[in-house]
This record gives C-alpha cells, structure tokens and sequence, in this order.
C-alpha cells in the first residue's frame, strides 16, 4: 500500500486498462448549475497527474455552463471487472490553450471536424442537420489542417477528495480516503463501507 494517492491511482488505472473491455478511462463528471441542479455525463480522462484530472470538451456545452455557474464537481471512474471504483471531488479550472492543442491534434480528422460540426447539447432538429454540418466543415478543411475551434478545449479537476473503494464478501467493502491537507499534502484514512 502507498500513501501517494496519485501512485495508488496510476496501480489501479494500469490494471484497468488491462481488464475493462471498453474505454477504461471512461469517467462520470457530475456537476451542478446556478440554480444548484446536478446534472451527471461520461467523459474521457485524458491526462493525470499530481496537478489533476484532465477531459475535454465543448466550452459551450451544458458540462461547461455549469462548470461556469460553479467550478466544483465530482468524478467516479467505476471499473466492474475490478471490482472498484474512485471518487474524486475538487475545482475545475481549464487547461492551458497550448495544452488544448496539443491534445486536439492528436485526435482523428473526423473527431476534429466533428468538434466545429457540432453545438454539443443544444437542441438539433433532425439528424441530417448535424450531417449537413459536418459535410460543411469537410470541405472548409479539405486538403488541410483543421485547428482547434476557439470555443473547444481541456478542463483540469484538482482534487481535494479522493477515495479508493474495493468491492469485499457481504458488502463488507474497503474504502480509503485521501483528503488534501492546508499544506498541500495528503490525510489518510479509512471509512466505515
């Protein structure tokens, strides 16, 4: 056992990676909005480390809106063949544009086009229209590169929280939780399942 939660983090996620079928880094973020309305999705994880947790997304997304109206959120990676799960709760802030771009260019063309083809979570009247969209930015970017849109880009979850749960015989679970300290480090303890 560690007391690094971002090493006890990176054990767990190697072996995710290994057993889950599909997307090991799929993660659930949970926000509220102003009016204090949760609302919960499955991101990506795309990066990690002692700074965060980090996803991408359209900035103009309801997720985004809500990170807006408050930048607190919670996120649960569930691994079922493990029998895990990790909880993390923290603030959000967005990555830097470099670090966006970099992340973006990685992705697949069509991935790309569907980043400036796509109002992520406003009303689409009929599903042609999205396809439309699409075609349009094909031939906008024939040939060549197809940059970041402006209004797309990575947020980074810095936790204060995060709690490691290990599925035990007759619901008699093991949790530990690490609770970041004033000084920046790291509490340690264990709760009751």
């Amino acid at each position: 056992m560690t007391d690094d939660p971002f090493a006890l983090f990176d054990a767990w996620y190697a072996e995710a990676r290994e057993t889950e079928i599909n997307d090991s880094n799929a993660v659930a973020l949970a926000t509220v909005d102003a009016q204090g309305c949760p609302a919960v999705r499955m991101v990506l994880l795309k990066g990690h480390g002692p700074e965060g947790f980090v996803f991408y997304t359209n900035r103009q997304s309801r997720k985004a809106d809500d990170i807006g109206a408050n930048a607190n959120v919670a996120l649960l990676f569930h691994w079922k063949s493990l029998r895990r799960q990790i909880r993390i709760e923290g603030a959000v802030t967005q990555v830097s544009d470099a670090e966006s771009d970099a992340y973006f260019a990685s992705r697949g063309r069509d991935s790309r086009l569907g980043a400036w083809a796509s109002d992520q979570s406003r009303p689409l009247d009929a599903r042609e229209t999205f396809e439309a969209r699409f075609a349009e930015m094909e031939a906008r970017f024939a040939g060549g590169d197809v940059p970041r849109p402006p209004h797309w880009g990575g947020y980074r979850v810095a936790p204060e929280r995060i709690e490691f749960w290990q599925d035990r015989a007759h619901r008699l679970h093991e949790r530990r939780l690490f609770t970041r300290t004033a000084g920046g480090g790291w509490n340690e303890g264990l709760l009751y399942p």
